[in-house]
């Protein structure tokens, strides 16, 4: 696959926070309708470089660039005026929900539209009728529909990750970037918000691009895996090739310890 193929590209992509390179010349492309796992030790840059695709941060100067929609949305460690627009079509999805605690879990989700309904209609709860229905919708799909007239900081961690891929789906998102989504969730609440993003992935077409350090989640739920290691890729290809030994040239000899049984298969 090309560049040119890609629905996310990312060419020669580097950042450096306090002096230190968390990013190293790093290139990828993603097709449409894509899931990819990217896995790392701490520190890898996994975070970093789904923040620089996202426009959440710029990359370093020079010959890096970052497009999406066969639009550059970064280059020469600036902002293109494109990112604006190409951000409506990219839902983000944080590690602790980002969700306004104080609002209901129904708000929460009715947020995404706020792309295409005025700001003073949201301020107000007048979301229009169009906006209610998917909202709504949004919440049944995720299966917490149940819970939308309460405040979202009452509810459990799956429950407000599952609110939160809500709001993406409101917001018509395209592409779903997901950075570490199931690191604060029990297992049960983990596997069925990882169902719910395959799910996503495999009846709606959506492109999934989500940070895991779980190796048995990228294995089972992502078809394709690219692993950092200091910065930059060490493998990039399909989640059958993540072998041992591949694993612990990411991980370290540590990776042997942490799972004394080898892998997940």
């Amino acid at each position: 696959m090309t560049l040119a193929d890609a629905v996310i590209a990312v060419r020669s992509a580097s950042k450096t926070w306090a002096g230190v390179r968390a990013l190293d010349q790093v290139s990828l492309a993603v097709r449409r309708g894509e899931m990819v796992a990217l896995i790392g030790a701490s520190g890898s840059g996994k975070s970093t470089l789904l923040r620089c695709i996202a426009g959440l941060a710029t990359i370093d100067p020079g010959e890096g660039l970052i497009e999406a929609f066969e639009t550059r949305l970064q280059a020469n460690g600036r902002l293109t005026g494109a990112v604006r627009a190409a951000r409506r079509r990219i839902g983000f999805i944080f590690q602790q929900f980002n969700l306004v605690g104080r609002l209901s879990l129904f708000t929460n989700a009715a947020l995404g539209s706020l792309g295409r309904t005025p700001f003073w209609r949201g301020l107000l709860g007048l979301w229009p009728p169009a906006t209610r229905a998917a909202a709504m919708a949004a919440l049944v799909r995720v299966g917490v529909a149940d819970q939308a007239g309460q405040r979202a900081n009452t509810l459990s961690g799956g429950q407000q990750q599952r609110g939160a891929i809500a709001r993406t789906l409101v917001q018509q998102a395209e592409i779903i970037l997901a950075d570490e989504p199931v690191a604060s969730l029990d297992p049960v609440a983990a596997r069925r918000v990882m169902e719910i993003l395959r799910a996503l992935n495999r009846q709606d077409g959506l492109t999934v691009l989500v940070t895991l350090h779980q190796v048995d989640h990228a294995l089972r739920y992502c078809d394709r895996v690219i692993a950092l290691k200091g910065g930059r890729i060490a493998y990039d290809g399909p989640a059958s090739g993540l072998g041992h030994d591949i694993l612990i040239d990411i991980y370290g000899p540590e990776f042997q310890d942490a799972f004394q049984e080898g892998p997940p298969p």
